[in-house]
């Protein structure tokens, strides 16, 4: 699978290194749950982390899932990192204590990415909290260790991204 997703916790550079691989000629998909926080912000909808969390995780879900459909469904080879995948919504309903049945659970199984995972650790050098990421950095460090047992445990295998210059994360993953 020529489908990667590059994960970790708020407030990482994940967004800063998929602009920078879009730069090289990859193609790239948004993270959907800023989206769908400032829609559910503009809306004054309910669909927010800070508000109900179950239908947040619910449209974050559906967002997911027809993302993936939708580049799936143009059967490329051609590579395409994902800024977060469907499994960063099960981590989080995990979480929030959210269930996880086992038809979604199959779901899941479903829509397979590359083995590989780009996961970017925690950087309190570059973290910053804005109108969407509510996030206190104890809760950034904690999303990210979530993040790695949450792929762990669907059997994908976590690659570290190093913290260092956008030029040279972007290299890195390319080199993988």
């Amino acid at each position: 699978m020529n489908l990667f997703v590059i994960t970790g916790g708020p407030g990482v550079g994940k967004t800063t290194l998929l602009n920078a691989l879009e730069n090289k000629g990859f193609i790239t998909v948004p993270e959907d749950a800023r989206q769908i926080i400032k829609e559910q912000m503009r809306v004054d909808g309910e669909g927010l982390p800070w508000k109900n969390k179950a239908y947040y995780s619910e449209l974050m879900l559906r967002a997911s899932l027809e993302i993936y459909q939708r580049v799936v469904s143009k059967a490329s080879s051609e590579i395409v990192f994902f800024d977060r995948g469907i499994l960063d919504t099960i981590c989080y309903m995990e979480m929030e204590n959210l269930p996880i049945t086992e038809e979604l659970n199959t779901l899941i199984k479903s829509c397979p990415y590359n083995r590989k995972v780009f996961i970017l650790p925690p950087w309190k050098d570059i973290y910053a909290t804005d109108n969407e990421r509510k996030q206190s950095w104890e809760e950034a460090v904690y999303t990210f260790e979530k993040m790695k047992e949450t792929y762990l445990k669907y059997g994908y295998e976590i690659i570290e991204v190093p913290k260092t210059t956008v030029a040279e994360r972007c290299n890195f993953v390319m080199n993988y």
